[in-house]
């Protein structure tokens, strides 16, 4: 996407409306992590992923329709403005199931959420909504499930309009 002009923003969503990504698949921790050297490359992997929306030049929106849990959570966190659906369910559960979360991923969180709120979701590892996302200020708008995806191209419309430089200037 860097590379084509012809692309000004990216919107990552998922495919329906059950999740934009739920996470990790827990059943496969044990095959995946048995190692250390598999633990570092699974663990590089998961970085990566979280890195691309943040390296990526041009300003990347997180389209939240369903669940937001875990993995999907932070590569969310990762993007530079999220809209959400008003029926999304978000959780981090890495305290119910026993995950340490690297330095790097929480400053990313304390970074959208800030402290309290970052402290919160992690503690409790407890479901929160929509509304409570807003609040917290990690999503930007929270829409209808029906219109979520035009409300997003439409201010998707809006930044395409803008001077690419000047986009990537400010990202």
């Amino acid at each position: 996407f860097d590379a084509d002009p012809a692309v000004r923003l990216v919107v990552l969503s998922g495919d329906g409306d059950k999740a934009v990504v739920s996470g990790a698949d827990i059943s496969q921790f044990e095959q995946n992590r048995a190692s250390e050297d598999a633990r570092a490359a699974y663990n590089q992997a998961v970085e990566a992923a979280y890195l691309a929306p943040l390296l990526c030049a041009k300003p990347v929106i997180a389209q939240v329709r369903g669940i937001c849990m875990g993995g999907g959570l932070g590569l969310a966190a990762a993007c530079d403005v999220r809209f959400c659906s008003d029926d999304a369910v978000f959780r981090m559960p890495a305290a119910r199931l026993g995950l340490g979360y690297s330095y790097t991923g929480m400053r990313r969180f304390v970074h959208v959420l800030g402290a309290a709120n970052t402290a919160d979701i992690f503690f409790s590892a407890r479901k929160f909504g929509a509304q409570d996302a807003l609040e917290m200020g990690f999503v930007r708008r929270v829409v209808p499930a029906a219109d979520l995806e035009r409300e997003v191209g439409a201010y998707a419309a809006t930044i395409g309009e803008n001077a690419p430089l000047s986009l990537i200037a400010a990202k």
